[in-house]
């Protein structure tokens, strides 16, 4: 489908470009330029699908509100959001792997002591989550801001439930001084991505499935460290091995076994690299 006409077209429009001050934007725009028209000729797209896919975005971005984020959705299923965490993720051997942010993080949780209560009326089987912050060099991180959510036992995080008051699944808490944490919650299960959007009719016509496996969200940030993000996902699970958002690394996968007072428990530690500036 490659023509010259195409090409003088291509080329004419990156040049149209080149006297954006910004170099990195400079770059980044000629890129899109050129992979978006390769794209367009590759396939032959036809005037009609462009606009197919145009309504597409349209539909995704109507979707988005304070409490939804589908282009965030629809960047996870393309494996989009994956891609850009494995080329910015290169880290010290022993740190703790990123994974997908998710669409699902609110700003502004509640604060959680040690040992508190992250359910806050979310149902589900008790759980106990340890662990420890450390750095690449294997020295306690205290003061860590950990920042997590989780869905309840019917999948649903409560940005999902409407009227719900308050937030329930989520909290921040603090690394104590030998960089250990611990909280109480539910025990994360499988659940489905949103289906009722645009990105659900997307799956539903290239039949993907689209159930996450069961995880916890993690980010956690501390002064000279770079900030990670990641979940941590239960073994055994049945979708392991087709998560829909490509987030699923070995490394990050954990047992969570049965307590002794009829719950379950997690222990994962987390190792973060130290920022170049930090000593």
């Amino acid at each position: 489908m490659k023509s010259k006409g195409s090409d003088t077209l291509m080329q004419q429009v990156v040049e149209r470009f080149s006297d954006t001050p910004d170099p990195r934007l400079r770059e980044i725009m000629g890129s899109l330029v050129r992979h978006l028209h390769g794209f367009i000729r590759e396939t032959g797209l036809t005037e009609q699908e462009w606009m197919q896919g145009i309504e597409f975005l349209t539909a995704v971005g109507q979707k988005c509100d304070a409490r939804r984020q589908e282009f965030i959705l629809l960047s996870d299923v393309l494996g989009a959001s994956m891609q850009v965490v494995s080329v910015q993720s290169e880290r010290a051997p022993g740190c703790t792997e990123s994974t997908v942010f998710g669409p699902f993080h609110v700003e502004g949780a509640p604060q959680v002591a040690n040992g508190g209560d992250v359910a806050n009326g979310a149902q589900g089987a008790r759980c106990v989550v340890h662990g420890t912050v450390r750095d690449d060099a294997g020295r306690a991180v205290a003061d860590a801001t950990i920042d997590v959510w989780q869905s309840d036992d019917e999948g649903l995080y409560d940005v999902q439930r409407p009227g719900l008051q308050g937030a329930q699944g989520r909290g921040v808490l603090k690394s104590q001084a030998d960089g250990s944490f611990w909280f109480r919650s539910v025990l994360p299960v499988p659940y489905p991505i949103p289906t009722d959007g645009p990105v659900g009719a997307l799956l539903r016509a290239s039949r993907r499935p689209c159930w996450r496996p069961a995880h916890l969200h993690f980010r956690i940030q501390a002064a000279g460290c770079e900030t990670l993000i990641t979940h941590v996902f239960r073994s055994g699970d049945p979708h392991i091995d087709a998560d829909p958002v490509f987030g699923v690394r070995p490394s990050l996968i954990a047992d969570w076994p049965a307590s002794a007072d009829g719950g379950h428990e997690l222990r994962f530690d987390f190792a973060l690299q130290r920022t170049n500036a930090a000593v």
